[in-house]
């Protein structure tokens, strides 16, 4: 970075100034000055110190400056709107991101993706570039993308800030209630040029949500037994994202008291707090299921209902439909 223009340079005043303390001491030492000549002297040591601060000062807020329109420029960078067109490069670091990309016709400019990102059919060809472990940062930069969409919330901090760092274009998006997904999809919109097709997806996302918060708005909270799978048995909590999906349908979970999100319990917790609706989420078949309640349904009447796990936890545009299912067996 090119050094400040100042009308006085910092070598000069600090040799001025370390100059004038060692002239002080000398005529200390050999009492040969007068006082009108000390006094002289010290008014010029002030000067020169006076001098070293305002330039310290200015030095100081010359660098703030610098860190703010840094910033600035950051946040512009971030707001660079990139051309739609078959030459976009796009790599997702979550599945969901990756279904928002198809959802918006940019399948075709995927170069890189998440484990599990599975839907669609053809996003199962894509290169892997990222997994629970962490991104491929090497493999990402190897493919030169234009854009990379990452979940902030879901991939590392420390991936996010390096591919940053490097000047790699990075959507960040966060999703932490049913209202952000259309959100975030439409900004995402925004940033490839393809709003009309988003606005027609969410817009649509948002009328059925709507209607489904309305229709089981009156509904008492239902105790729902939510779990995904039984070895450990684990549920979930109030902040869980599947009670979210649970309180639009007139629902909670059934430990709605726990101070974790995803709590392991005991099936002597279930049947004494006796759910109104057993929710598997969960890819075995209803009657593999049903094997484990088999033995207890002599206290446990809740009938149990089979959600897909790679829909409910993911923010896709999928999800609505899921929702409604969710909502007709718990009601």
């Amino acid at each position: 970075m090119q050094r400040p223009l100042l009308p006085i340079r910092s070598d000069e005043i600090n040799r001025v100034f370390h100059g004038l303390q060692q002239t002080m001491k000398n005529v200390v030492m050999r009492q040969k000055s007068s006082n009108l000549v000390q006094s002289k002297m010290l008014n010029v040591f002030r000067y020169a110190f006076s001098l070293r601060v305002i330039y310290l000062c200015f030095s100081a807020a010359f660098i703030s400056m610098l860190s703010h329109a840094a910033s600035t420029s950051s946040t512009a960078h971030n707001e660079i709107k990139l051309k739609d067109d078959a030459s976009l490069k796009i790599v997702s670091l979550a599945p969901h991101l990756t279904e928002w990309a198809f959802s918006l016709g940019l399948g075709k400019n995927l170069v890189g993706v998440s484990d599990y990102s599975d839907f669609p059919e053809e996003a199962k060809a894509i290169l892997r570039v990222a997994d629970y472990q962490g991104a491929d940062i090497a493999t990402i930069i190897a493919l030169e993308p234009d854009l990379i969409l990452a979940w902030d919330g879901g991939n590392k901090p420390q991936d996010i800030h390096k591919l940053s760092s490097l000047g790699l274009e990075v959507f960040s998006s966060n999703v932490e209630n049913l209202e952000d997904i259309p959100r975030e999809i439409n900004r995402l919109a925004e940033l490839t040029g393809t709003e009309k097709r988003a606005n027609a997806l969410t817009g649509k996302f948002i009328n059925e949500l709507n209607a489904l918060k309305e229709k089981y708005a009156k509904v008492a909270n239902k105790p729902i037994f939510y779990y995904s799978w039984t070895v450990p048995l684990m549920s979930i909590g109030p902040g869980a994202w599947p009670n979210k999906l649970l309180n639009v349908c007139g629902a909670q979970t059934l430990f709605h008291d726990s101070p974790v999100d995803y709590p392991q319990v005991s099936v002597k917790d279930v049947l004494m707090r006796q759910p109104h609706v057993l929710v598997a989420a969960s890819k075995s078949t209803r009657t593999d299921l049903e094997v484990f309640w088999a033995k207890h349904r002599d206290f446990l009447d809740a009938p149990l209902l089979v959600v897909d796990p790679d829909v409910t936890s993911r923010f896709s545009l999928r999800l609505i439909n899921e929702l409604k299912l969710l909502c007709e067996g718990i009601n």
